[in-house]
């Protein structure tokens, strides 16, 4: 073992240890992890990852519906397939009756947390999501509703949380303020994107917060910056995957992120925040064929198939390839499980709330 390899040991048992690290020796640490040199250490790390998350968790995997119930969005994020200015994607929109019937059949398969994410649609105003919201606890009220619905005001996500909403995804994409705008058109600021997080915290949501592995002009150092600030906002929820580009945006001509540097950052983040609800993503899952199964075993403890009607799954295309059948359908949910067993783990049938 070389002096880089045991450095790297040493940081990765401070993180475990609960001993942060600076932002410039997190950044080091990341790029050696993520070459080819860092092979072995990283192997390790995921062995500490997973071990954390079993000490947390046994070896559960909790489940949740996911319903993308619209795909027109009002934002220009420069990575989204569907970024308003995209003219080329088929657009839809799920009533709320629609919806409605998403969860039925959700939960008649199990599942017992349902995510409701969607762009930045107006035709859903904040009395839309009330009663919408109001509904789906009355008919279900042993069930945890997430909402992904993106920036909206203070007073909203209020209304939401007081409506019945538990949970509130909203990744903060890049901690870095000069790379966010790089990513969004000028009307969309890194400090909106903060303000909402802190509005979310206040409401007393179980918040989730995330970033891309990959993204164009991300440096190791951004990738610190995030595990930085996670560690400040301490978020109940991570979303983490690779950046998957679209071929109908402006960053279509950039390279994908890369799986391992992936692992790594879920690996990291669960030392970071052992507590927290990991998901292994659908990007992960979209990147390689064992993805999840990559995930879980670097410290994720989350999946979320999905529940959407299978006539619009294909037309929520955030980014290329994006999986949506298979064993990436919540009707095929038995054999995820059966996957997972053959890791061993279980899917579980439960909330799954951060504790």
């Amino acid at each position: 073992m070389d002096g880089r390899e045991r450095e790297s040991d040493a940081a990765i048992v401070d993180l475990a240890a609960g001993r942060p690290l600076g932002q410039a020796d997190l950044g080091r640490l990341i790029a050696y992890l993520g070459s080819p040199d860092g092979a072995a250490p990283r192997e390790r790390l995921f062995e500490r990852a997973r071990e954390t998350a079993l000490a947390r968790f046994g070896g559960r995997i909790y489940v949740r519906g996911l319903i993308e119930f619209t795909n027109i969005c009002r934002r220009d994020c420069l990575y989204c397939g569907i970024r308003r200015s995209n003219a080329r994607a088929a657009r839809y929109r799920l009533s709320p009756d629609a919806i409605l019937a998403c969860c039925e059949r959700g939960y008649g398969l199990g599942f017992r947390t349902f995510v409701l994410q969607g762009g930045e649609d107006p035709w859903f105003t904040d009395d839309v999501l009330v009663n919408l919201i109001s509904a789906v606890k009355a008919a279900w009220p042993d069930c945890a509703l997430t909402l992904s619905v993106g920036e909206r005001s203070g007073g909203g996500y209020r209304r939401f949380r007081a409506a019945g909403a538990d949970r509130f995804l909203l990744r903060h994409e890049t901690a870095d303020p000069d790379h966010y705008a790089r990513l969004h058109p000028a009307d969309q600021t890194w400090a909106e994107r903060r303000r909402c997080l802190s509005d979310l915290r206040a409401a007393g949501y179980q918040v989730g917060a995330g970033f891309m592995v990959g993204l164009p002009w991300q440096t190791p150092e951004h990738l610190a910056a995030d595990l930085i600030f996670l560690r400040g906002l301490q978020p109940e929820m991570v979303g983490i995957g690779p950046f998957i580009p679209h071929h109908d945006t402006p960053l279509a001509g950039f390279p994908a992120g890369s799986v391992d540097m992936t692992l790594v950052m879920l690996a990291l983040t669960r030392l970071l925040l052992p507590r927290s609800l990991l998901p292994a993503t659908t990007a992960l899952g979209t990147m390689a064929d064992d993805g999840r199964e990559r995930g879980v075993l670097a410290g994720a403890n989350v999946l979320m198939p999905n529940l959407s009607p299978p006539a619009d799954r294909k037309k929520y295309m955030l980014y290329d390839n994006k999986i949506s059948d298979g064993d990436e359908a919540a009707e095929n949910v038995a054999s995820l499980a059966r996957r997972m067993k053959a890791i061993g783990y279980e899917v579980v049938v439960d909330r799954g709330d951060f504790r």
